[in-house]
């Protein structure tokens, strides 16, 4: 299999013409550019959020260009230290025109099937998926690009699905 890194992955953010839609499945990521600002928010000192910067300008361009950018993180109650870190920076990504929903693991739909192997993706135009894969510590891999029209109608349906069950960010009460 073929995996992409991740800054590759992001430039397809400059050829989606519509909609990306990102699944999260995770309690617990491992991303170097976000190891020193997580290990301080353990510690509880401030992040001036520098290395945030790269991603919200470009989330800010592609949504001042009207296309939307949505995602859909699925976890479990009580949330890991990682996610609590990551529910205490989505205001970020909600100020650079992010719309972010949050589904309890215990509240997917009983019918829910989770594609690809359950792995998080993105999903581009409804036409192209860029499916995560982690080493056994959580550290991402790359992404593996998938066009199959079979799998991206499933990842659609399950968007879409998750979507209308998920809580927007501002209403989440963790």
């Amino acid at each position: 299999m073929d995996l992409i890194s991740s800054a590759r992955r992001d430039e397809l953010f400059n050829s989606f013409t519509h909609d990306a839609f990102h699944l999260e499945l995770r309690d617990d990521y491992g991303s170097p550019i976000e190891d020193t600002p997580y290990a301080r928010w353990r510690r509880g000192e401030p992040d001036d959020f520098v290395w945030l910067g790269p991603w919200m300008a470009l989330m800010k361009r592609v949504t001042k260009e009207g296309k939307t950018v949505r995602r859909v993180r699925v976890v479990s109650e009580p949330h890991s230290q990682y996610v609590g870190w990551e529910h205490s920076l989505t205001r970020l990504n909600l100020e650079a025109g992010e719309d972010i929903r949050w589904l309890p693991r215990h509240h997917l739909p009983e019918d829910a099937t989770l594609p690809v192997a359950g792995n998080d993706w993105w999903l581009f135009d409804d036409r192209l998926l860029a499916v995560g894969h982690f080493d056994a510590e959580g550290r991402v891999l790359g992404s593996e690009l998938i066009e199959d029209p079979g799998t991206v109608a499933e990842c659609v349906r399950v968007r879409d699905q998750l979507w209308a069950v998920a809580v927007p960010h501002v209403e989440y009460k963790p």
